[in-house]
């Protein structure tokens, strides 16, 4: 019953808020910050962000928000993030990840990746519909945020610097999703997604689990459309991202004979 008591923390609206912020960051959070987006008094966030850390919901520590050190810098701030503890609540009990456990173990050991994979390509494509290729990386955004992949924006200039990150800015991206329509002449842009929905399966089988995750966002995001999904694994993130397809770069061609 632990982690019920866990999630009826967020029954309070003001906590709610809170969480699904620092939670959408992917970073430490100072206790400023989550007032001010969420447009409450600091003391209250404090309060707040405090019961949620305290039910394992959040993870706390404390650190100077200046970027200085030494003499004048000031004094730490204690700083939020979500947990990395998994919270579910099922009534009556059940243990499905133990079934996905099981079933990966087989299926590895079986050499069965290629039918796992086609069986993801055909579910995301259950899942897409008639609708057409999804059109570009907004609108993949939104389909991301709704399946809890928890999208970001990461944009790159010309010469391959990262010049900034979007967040989802909530549960369906939206904040992203303008981000993605607003990338300028000069930029590429690539979907991270800081949550992977298979994440307990994935940390055991990985290759199969990545792949058939890959599969399943190919399936979901439409064959030779304008986004394509591929593998770019990150620590702490999802294994795939999306991308334009014309981010896709060609393979040189070796001349030697």
């Amino acid at each position: 019953m632990k982690d019920i008591d866990a999630i009826a923390v967020l029954g309070d609206p003001v906590r709610r808020r809170l969480y699904e912020y620092v939670a959408a960051q992917g970073r430490e959070v100072g206790r400023n910050e989550a007032a001010e987006a969420t447009g409450v008094a600091r003391t209250l966030a404090a309060h707040h962000l405090d019961k949620l850390t305290e039910a394992g919901l959040l993870e706390s520590g404390s650190r100077r928000l200046t970027g200085r050190s030494g003499p004048g810098a000031g004094r730490p701030a204690k700083v939020y993030a979500r947990a990395r503890a998994e919270r579910s609540v099922s009534l009556p009990g059940r243990d499905y990840r133990t079934a996905a456990e099981l079933l990966a173990e087989a299926a590895e050991q079986a050499g069965l990746d290629d039918l796992l994979n086609e069986a993801a390509r055909r579910r995301g494509e259950a899942l897409r519909g008639a609708e057409a290729p999804c059109g570009d990386l907004a609108e993949a955004m939104r389909m991301l945020a709704a399946r809890g992949y928890e999208p970001h924006l990461e944009r790159r200039d010309g010469a391959g610097g990262t010049e900034g990150v979007e967040g989802t800015g909530g549960t369906e991206g939206a904040e992203g999703a303008e981000g993605a329509e607003e990338v300028t002449e000069g930029e590429t842009a690539v979907v991270r997604m800081r949550n992977c929905p298979f994440h307990a399966v994935s940390e055991r089988f990985p290759p199969l689990v990545c792949g058939m995750n890959l599969a399943l966002l190919e399936g979901l995001l439409g064959a030779d459309g304008p986004v394509r999904a591929r593998m770019d694994a990150r620590p702490g993130e999802c294994c795939v991202v999306v991308e334009p397809s014309e981010n896709v770069v060609e393979p040189s061609k070796n001349n030697d004979d």
